[in-house]
């Protein structure tokens, strides 16, 4: 595999940081996008230059990792308004250094109380897609404000009115709009007109926002202020609350568009009721690491986790390019075959973690690799509680659910070693669309991550809707330790590409000899026990793709899968934070201190 040469060197990303901390009365100048740094106090990672500075500046100010993360996650609500904020949810995975410990929480938007497995149907047919995305149908409870503040309690040593105002400076006095963001504005803007207070925020005078221009969010950073001010009991019970319900349960669409935005089901009693869920996270011990995630209503940790499971007897780091990308396929294969019929919501679902995650399981469904020809898809899952020799249950296959690729991974790191690996989300791409009047943000629309019908007919479903339920995730937020002590944590956006990506990024990086920089910016495929494995221009363009196919391998070309992050601790105690060179603009990497 090519080795990828650095960038920019780190240290130049010292004088823009402090430049854009200074904040002149406009918008400050953006700090460039750095994909590597290297150095001490501290790293951060994510898609936005903004939103890296902002943590960064937590962490010199005495925060810890989980108030920079805090930090960094609501600027992506300003700055990555299409995939992250108030309005949507995500997965948080923290160690603590000072017990050892990984915690998470499960910070998934829920449906309401009233949902039911009929949420995306009329006259017994499911809804077209498009027309339940851009609907209160869609809009889960949000779980991103619980998380943050729940994380700041529990772990952080700054307030959470702290933690916020990063990004309320960054909504008051704007950031400098770049290609990406007017891209993605540019894919939503046929529905985003058909509501006035989206249009109104995003579309400024009926126009897409130039790129190099200011864009302000003034209702955003006075929500910020409020959160800062009341806690989140302002948005699960007060005002703000009430704003939420009226939105999803009265779409604010422009009457003029002949668009039918059908009313949600979310209520006060449902923002009233909505809690996090603290639990233990998924943990896998592979070669001499522990690798810990997030468990279900997720399917990463388990995902993920298995597919390692499956790869672990073989010498992933002594196959040519050809074996092993053989190897990495067919074993996403399989994980995806049992995660599309095993896993669910754990309130609603008995979901066979242990099972999934266990070494008999794994080497029950490992000898269906052949080195000298590929899996063919649909592939039926096995059964994990009861594994059968080679996995033969002579189950049916379960088709691919679809799932949004809009979402945004960032990684923290601190002086003292705690880690925060933290994925969130709106589902789609601009979410629902909707946009709640005079607060700034936009509602997720994850319920359609559930399965609108069961996937294959006959055979139980784990995500249909239901009352009170969490769509299943591919969230992927990973940390990984050795001998006890932090090595690295990564993750990425991308729909069910997450898994695929996170489980390439540690290969990568575990097996493969690459460092952290080249794992993330190395090509990408992705297989998810489908006929066709995706896969970017730059994968296909290396010269394993002709014997991959001759081994049966069939691909499908995708512009670019994921946009991941990560940091790492080098044995000298300094830190790495690693960001994508190109994928979706390139993001954004910085230390507190950049080594010399």
């Amino acid at each position: 595999m090519r080795a990828l040469a650095r960038i920019t060197p780190p240290i130049l990303l010292a004088t823009a940081l402090v430049c854009s901390a200074a904040g002149p009365a406009g918008a400050a100048e953006p700090p460039p996008k750095v994909p590597e740094a290297v150095g001490w106090g501290g790293a951060v990672a994510s898609v936005d230059a903004d939103a890296t500075a902002a943590g960064i500046e937590v962490l010199r100010k005495g925060g810890n990792a989980v108030d920079a993360a805090v930090a960094v996650a609501a600027a992506l609500g300003v700055t990555e308004p299409y995939s992250a904020g108030i309005g949507g949810g995500g997965y948080f995975v923290y160690y603590d250094h000072a017990t050892g410990r990984v915690s998470t929480i499960d910070g998934r938007e829920t449906a309401s109380r009233t949902a039911d497995t009929s949420l995306f149907l009329e006259d017994g047919k499911p809804l077209p897609f498009a027309d339940a995305v851009t609907s209160g149908l869609s809009v889960g409870v949000p779980g991103a404000p619980a998380t943050w503040e729940t994380a700041v309690r529990l772990w952080g040593k700054r307030s959470f009115a702290d933690a916020l105002r990063p990004a309320e400076r960054i909504a008051e006095q704007g950031f400098t709009v770049d290609r990406t963001f007017q891209d993605q504005t540019a894919l939503n803007q046929a529905r985003f007109k058909d509501f006035p207070d989206t249009a109104k925020l995003f579309l400024p005078g009926g126009a897409l926002p130039a790129v190099g221009s200011t864009f302000r969010n003034p209702d955003l950073a006075a929500t910020y202020r409020q959160l800062g001010r009341e806690g989140t009991d302002a948005l699960y019970r007060g005002d703000l609350a009430a704003d939420i319900v009226n939105t999803v349960q009265h779409p604010p669409v422009d009457p003029a568009s002949g668009r039918n935005a059908r009313p949600g089901k979310v209520d006060a009693a449902d923002l009233a009721a909505y809690r996090v869920r603290r639990q233990q996270p998924t943990h896998v011990a592979y070669r001499d690491y522990d690798l810990y995630s997030i468990a279900p209503s997720s399917s990463g940790g388990t995902t993920v986790g298995e597919a390692l499971g499956i790869l672990e007897d073989g010498e992933v780091g002594q196959y040519d390019g050809t074996q092993y990308y053989h190897h990495f396929l067919d074993a996403s294969r399989i994980a995806f075959a049992d995660r599309n019929r095993w896993v669910g919501d754990p309130a609603f679902n008995d979901v066979p973690v242990r099972e999934l995650l266990s070494e008999r399981y794994a080497a029950s469904r490992a000898c269906l690799i052949s080195p000298d020809r590929a899996l063919t898809s649909p592939l039926a899952p096995g059964d994990p509680r009861h594994p059968a020799r080679c996995g033969d249950t002579g189950a049916a296959p379960a088709a691919e659910p679809y799932e949004g690729l809009s979402t945004s991974h960032l990684t923290v790191a601190d002086r003292w070693g705690n880690v925060v690996s933290y994925t969130l989300t709106l589902e789609q791409t601009g979410g629902s669309g909707i946009t709640v009047p005079g607060r700034g943000f936009l509602l997720n629309n994850e319920l359609t991550d559930f399965n609108f019908t069961p996937l294959t007919p006959g055979v139980p479903d784990p995500n249909l809707p239901g009352p009170g339920k969490r769509p299943r995730s591919s969230l992927s937020p990973t940390i990984v330790l050795r001998d006890g002590e932090p090595l690295l944590a990564t993750g990425s956006p991308g729909g069910a590409t997450i898994i695929t990506t996170t489980l390439q990024v540690l290969l990568g990086r575990l097996d493969r000899g690459l460092s952290l920089e080249q794992a993330i910016a190395a090509p990408r495929a992705s297989q998810r026990n489908t006929a066709a494995t995706q896969a970017e221009p730059d994968f296909l363009a290396l010269p394993e793709r002709a014997r991959l196919e001759a081994l049966g391998h069939v691909f499908a070309s995708t512009p670019e899968i994921g946009a991941a992050t990560g940091v790492e601790r080098l044995p000298d105690g300094r830190w790495v934070a690693a960001a994508e060179p190109v994928r979706r603009g390139g993001g954004s990497a910085a230390v507190v201190r950049p080594a010399p």
